[in-house]
């Protein structure tokens, strides 16, 4: 007999807290702050090839399977082409403006699905080191859609990202090219 009163009581229990556990989870419908995270891409690199990349998103997590946000790209990057002897043939400049929206799926808990559509400005010039004229690169507006995995490693208030991407439209002014993208980043939750 004590054996079912103590069930009983343990199932009263467990049944109180699952209910208290269901009404705080009502409490905190509609938006939370803390589910917003900051993230994105930046990088820089100097020399023959150059490179400045400031692309940062704001996201929103909205439960334990979806999260999506906005971004900004920034893009410029220059290339230095030398012959056999090393000296300077040409060299080319690009730039990239352009927004993004992206929404993950996390099938498994630390492991992401993303899709990110994007439109981009992209314009360039070459410049000849042998008397030749400069040739600008006309400016247009280029689509992109980024599809991809990857994970997360959760450390400290956020977590490092690792993804591989491919720009499925694969446009021929894409900055992307028709190559996978290898991203490394960190999630900040705010």
């Amino acid at each position: 007999m004590k054996k079912y009163t103590l069930l009983v009581l343990l199932a009263l229990v467990a049944g109180i807290s699952i209910c208290s556990a269901q009404d705080d989870e009502e409490e905190k419908r509609g938006f939370d702050k803390s589910k917003l995270f900051v993230g994105g891409n930046f990088g820089l690199s100097f020399g023959d090839y150059s490179l400045a990349n400031v692309s940062p998103q704001l996201g929103y997590r909205f439960n334990q399977y979806f999260a999506a946000g906005a971004g900004v790209n920034f893009l410029y990057s220059s290339s230095k082409y030398r012959d056999f002897n090393g000296n300077a043939l040409y060299k080319t400049s690009y730039g990239v403006a352009g927004l993004n929206v992206f929404g993950r799926v996390y099938p498994i808990q630390y492991l992401l699905l993303q899709a990110q559509p994007e439109m981009n400005y992209t314009w360039g010039k070459y410049k000849y080191y042998n008397n030749t004229p400069s040739e600008k690169i006309p400016g247009a507006y280029v689509p992109s859609l980024l599809l991809g995995g990857g994970a997360i490693i959760p450390s400290g208030i956020g977590g490092f990202i690792i993804m591989v991407q491919l720009d499925v439209l694969n446009n021929k002014r894409s900055p992307y090219g028709n190559r996978p993208i290898y991203n490394f980043g960190y999630n900040v939750g705010l």
